[in-house]
């Protein structure tokens, strides 16, 4: 890949490997059709994906949908009890077989009712018996790769990538360590967010906290912001405080339960962040999923204990509706606005040795891995 687009043009600043010697990645990154099209193939159709909650697909004929970019994948759980993945498209025209969740008990395509079993395989084929040479293991359902971690499905369209939890080193031992009962959980609601900013862009925001004295007064009044760190480590990040400041915090009131600290939140490669907040037993997923260069739909799942969403989850669940996510989508909308501007090209990070809430280091770690997906050449020095 050696797009000019992606490598160092006339007035960028160089993006180094250090983060404290580094300027961020350049303006066009977060709006060019290029190179949104690019991460498509780069980054997207090569890397794990989440799609939904095992509690979504817990017994036979159960189905959960997603799209990834312009592919259509449906998650299914077989009569043997097995999960299985698969491109959502009938082998027959090109129907699209299934729409958002559900059970069935057979998967019957609305076009021409081909049906198809939940292993893949065509069952019945309306007026083929006539059909020369036809044959019904021909036109099974093409499967895509699929794993549940920590409750969590996810999908693949690389048939080669290593195993999620591979790639994930300790994700699953921070996740479990601050919310034991993860497996408990199971899937409550889904909040959308249309947002008018690139993908990136709220990773970025969601990526540092430097921004949360300014902009998130409710949050910084819940969460103890001296013991809040950020860790890089690989494919992920974590943003993880101590004690919550507070039991009756401005954002809601809690009493101490499964879930006796702050806050816990880690961003994973490519665009989903995991959070838990203090309180009884929750974990949520809020994906950033690119519909255009400049748009992106923020699904925001939430997971507790039995599917019941008591009283103080509902708090929870309504300070992030009504209260912090509009907040960000607020600070996004204006920065995507201002990457578009004349006067602007890069900034820089802001980087401090103790790696503390206000530092910037794993907004680098992000954009890094983007840069690095994509093949991008912007460090002279690093091409030399």
């Amino acid at each position: 890949m050696n797009q000019p687009i992606l490598n160092l043009m006339p007035g960028d600043a160089p993006f180094r490997a250090d983060p404290s010697d580094s300027y961020t990645l350049p303006a066009r990154f977060y709006h060019d059709p290029e190179i949104w099209a690019l991460e498509r193939d780069a980054i997207f159709y090569k890397s794990w994906y989440y799609a939904g909650h095992v509690s979504q697909v817990a017994e036979s004929g159960c189905f959960l949908t997603v799209r990834i970019h312009d592919q259509n994948i449906f998650v299914a759980r077989t009569r043997q009890g097995d999960l299985k993945a698969f491109y959502n498209v009938c082998p027959h025209r090109g129907h699209e077989l299934v729409s958002g969740t559900g059970k069935k008990n057979i998967i019957t395509c609305p076009y021409h009712a081909w049906a198809f079993d939940f292993d893949g395989a065509l069952k019945s084929a309306r007026n083929t018996e006539s059909v020369k040479g036809f044959d019904k293991s021909e036109f099974s359902l093409k499967e895509v790769r699929v794993e549940v971690f920590c409750g969590l499905v996810l999908v693949n369209l690389d048939p080669g990538a290593k195993p999620f939890a591979e790639q994930m080193g300790d994700l699953e031992r921070e996740i479990r360590e601050y919310v034991p009962t993860v497996d408990e959980l199971q899937f409550a609601q889904r909040d959308t967010y249309d947002v008018e900013a690139n993908w990136k862009v709220l990773i970025d925001n969601f990526l540092e906290c430097y921004h949360c004295h300014p902009a998130h007064k409710d949050f910084v009044d819940l969460v103890d912001m001296e013991s809040y760190r950020t860790k890089t480590c690989g494919l992920y990040s974590s943003q993880c405080a101590g004690k919550p400041r507070t039991l009756n915090a401005r954002a809601y009131s809690f009493t101490p339960g499964d879930v006796d600290f702050g806050y816990a939140g880690w961003y994973v490669w490519p665009n989903f962040t995991i959070w838990a907040y203090p309180g009884e037993a929750n974990l949520s997923v809020l994906q950033m999923n690119p519909t255009g260069p400049e748009r992106c739909v923020e699904y925001q799942d939430w997971f507790v204990k039995d599917g019941k969403v008591t009283q103080q989850l509902q708090d929870a669940i309504n300070y992030q509706i009504d209260v912090l996510q509009p907040e960000d989508i607020s600070l996004c909308v204006s920065v995507q606005k201002g990457l578009k501007s004349s006067g602007y090209n890069q900034g820089r990070f802001v980087v401090d040795a103790g790696k503390t809430e206000l530092s910037e280091h794993a907004v680098h770690h992000f954009q890094k891995l983007v840069a690095d997906a994509l093949g991008a050449k912007l460090d002279p020095e690093a091409a030399q």
